[in-house]
C-alpha cells in the first residue's frame, strides 16, 4: 500500500490565507459576475478566474459573513461582504484604474508565474510609487521566497514588517524560508506566529507546519514512536489546511497528501473518509480516477486483514 507522498511537496507552496472555519456547516453556490478573466477571493482565498462572460461559480462557500475579492488586469481592485446568508448570483462592478503602484502591482503579479526577475521589478516599482502598498510588498517577498533568493526575501520581510508588523500572510511565507533552509524551530515559530495574526485561520502555515512534520516523519532518523507522532501532527495540520481552504482548487493535493499519510499508518478508514470528501468536492478533477483506485486498493486491504 506505500506510494510516494513527496512528489506533490512542490504544489504545496502556493497558498493565501485568511478566516474561520467551521465543520459541518452546509456551503452554498455563490456566483460571482463581474469582468472577465478577473480573480476572485474569498476571505482571502483564491477559488479561480472569471470566464469570458465574466462568472465564477463557487459551490463550497460556508455560511457567515465573508470577503470577496475580486481583481482585473487594469481595474481597481474591489473589496465586497458577502452576507451571512447570501448566495446565488453576486455583482461586483470594478472600475479602471489609473493609479501608478496599482498597475505596477498588477504586472507584477501577471509576471509571477512567467518570469520572476521581471515580476520583482514590476512589484519594487510599485513600492516606490506607494510605499505603503501591502500587496506589493507581500508579492515581491513571494516571488523572492519562490525563486530562492533567501537574503532578498528576509531583506524584504523586514521592509515589509515596518509597514505591516502583523501579516500573517508574510509570517506563511516566512515560515517556508525557515523551513527550505533547515531551520525547524525558526519555521514552527514562524508558521504558527501567522496561525496567530491570521486568527486562527492561515491555511498556507498550516500546511507548512503538515510537510514539516511529515518530511520528518519520512527522514528515517527517528524512532518508530516519534514518526508516528510526527505523521499524526502532519495529518492533522494538513487537514486544517484542507478544511480552511474550503474546496478551493489548492485543497485537492492536500487532501491526496493526507490521505495517503492515513495509508502509510494503515488507519485505512480515515484515508477513505479523505479521499470521498475529496470525490465530492472536487468529481471533475483529473486525479478522482486515481483517487477511486485508492479507494478500491484500500478496502481489498482491509479485506486481507486477519
Amino acid at each position: 500500500m506505500k506510494r510516494s507522498i513527496r512528489k506533490a511537496t512542490t504544489y504545496l507552496l502556493l497558498f493565501s490565507a485568511f478566516a474561520t472555519f467551521a465543520l459541518g456547516q452546509t456551503a452554498r453556490n455563490v456566483t460571482v459576475v463581474t469582468e472577465p478573466d478577473a480573480s476572485v477571493w474569498v476571505n482571502g482565498v483564491l477559488y479561480g478566474k472569471t470566464d469570458a462572460q465574466g462568472r465564477l461559480e463557487i459551490r463550497s462557500v460556508l455560511p457567515g459573513r465573508r470577503t470577496i475579492r475580486v481583481r482585473a488586469p487594469g481595474f481597481a481592485e474591489v473589496n465586497k461582504p458577502l452576507l451571512p446568508a447570501q448566495k446565488g448570483v453576486v455583482k461586483i462592478e470594478l472600475f479602471d484604474s489609473r493609479d501608478e503602484a496599482e498597475l505596477a502591482f498588477q504586472e507584477g503579479e501577471l509576471q509571477a508565474s512567467q518570469d520572476r526577475s521581471k515580476a520583482e521589478e514590476a512589484y519594487r516599482r510599485a513600492i516606490a510609487a506607494n510605499p505603503k502598498l501591502v500587496s506589493a510588498h507581500i508579492g515581491l517577498l513571494r516571488t523572492l521566497a519562490d525563486g530562492r533568493s533567501y537574503d532578498k526575501a528576509l531583506a524584504a520581510l523586514k521592509v515589509l514588517r515596518k509597514v505591516s508588523p502583523r501579516s500573517a500572510e508574510a509570517s506563511a511565507i516566512e515560515g517556508r524560508i525557515h523551513k527550505d533552509l533547515g531551520d525547524e524551530a525558526k519555521a514552527i515559530a514562524s508558521f504558527k506566529r501567522a496561525i496567530a495574526e491570521g486568527g486562527g485561520f492561515q491555511p498556507e502555515a498550516y500546511a507548512g507546519l503538515g510537510l514539516l512534520y511529515k518530511d520528518r516523519a519520512e527522514s528515517g532518523a527517528e524512532d518508530e514512536a516519534q514518526q508516528r507522532a510526527d505523521y499524526n501532527e502532519a495529518a492533522k495540520n494538513l487537514m486544517m489546511s484542507v478544511k480552511q481552504l474550503s474546496g478551493a482548487p489548492d485543497a485537492a493535493v492536500i487532501h491526496q497528501l493526507v490521505g495517503m499519510i492515513y495509508e502509510e499508518q494503515k488507519r485505512y478508514k480515515e484515508a477513505i473518509a479523505v479521499y470521498e470528501d475529496f470525490l465530492k468536492l472536487f468529481p471533475d478533477s483529473p486525479e478522482a480516477e486515481a483517487v477511486r483506485s485508492f479507494i478500491v486498493q484500500i478496502n481489498k486491504e482491509i479485506a486481507r486483514e486477519p
